[in-house]
């Protein structure tokens, strides 16, 4: 019995003025995306692109040019945009030597990246890049041993598969009731056992942070 995946990943869509002071709101968000759409593993990448893409845009149009940011899924490639309104200036991949101050940064682009262009808008222009990831589709979730093992305790918990009612959402909130009521019912054994269920909460609570810090 297999409880239906689905992880919706929204596009992220984030307006700024192409400063430096920017940047490293641009990661924060960056990273917070992946960590939610559980992707912590493309994040060093990710986080890449964003700083040389940005700069890009800050060096070869301008500080304080109207930019626009995107992050979002196209098949199971992570996509990552800047928007800037300059058709003229199109990046190119220089030969820089390792040495060089500058000219680098489309070159690390393209050494962390699968693919990577720039495309003329009717506003502009847009430089984007792509991550493959190990999705099978792109709502699907990388299932780590933690939620092998809460699958697993559910499908027998419930009785039923969560997964195979007449819609994704169904099962998805079926699946749901069902680990509500199994940490219900687990609070109650740490009571009958003379623990305290908020001390519970708070070890598991403690464990699952650090377990995802250090997958972030």
């Amino acid at each position: 019995m297999a409880i239906e995946h689905c992880m919706p990943r929204k596009a992220w869509h984030f307006p700024f003025l192409a400063e430096p002071g920017e940047v490293p709101a641009l990661r924060r968000g960056v990273r917070a995306h992946l960590a939610r759409w559980g992707l912590p593993d493309l994040i060093d990448a990710a986080l890449i692109c964003v700083s040389e893409l940005v700069t890009n845009v800050i060096v070869h149009v301008g500080a304080g040019t109207p930019t626009t940011m995107a992050v979002s899924m196209n098949g199971t490639y992570l996509r990552i945009e800047v928007h800037d309104p300059d058709r003229g200036a199109l990046p190119t991949l220089l030969a820089a030597s390792s040495t060089s101050e500058s000219g680098r940064g489309l070159a690390l682009v393209m050494a962390v990246t699968d693919r990577w262009g720039v495309m003329p808008t009717d506003a502009g222009k847009t430089t984007w890049c792509e991550i493959a990831t190990p999705l099978c589709r792109e709502d699907a979730h990388l299932d780590g041993p933690q939620v092998h093992r809460a699958e697993a305790l559910l499908t027998l918990y419930g009785g039923t598969a969560p997964g195979t009612g007449s819609s994704p959402q169904l099962g998805r909130a079926i699946a749901e009731e069902a680990a509500i009521a199994l940490i219900a019912d687990l609070l109650h054994w740490f009571r009958a056992h003379g623990q305290d269920p908020d001390t519970a909460l708070d070890r598991a609570q403690l464990h699952f942070e650090a377990e995802v810090g250090a997958a972030g």
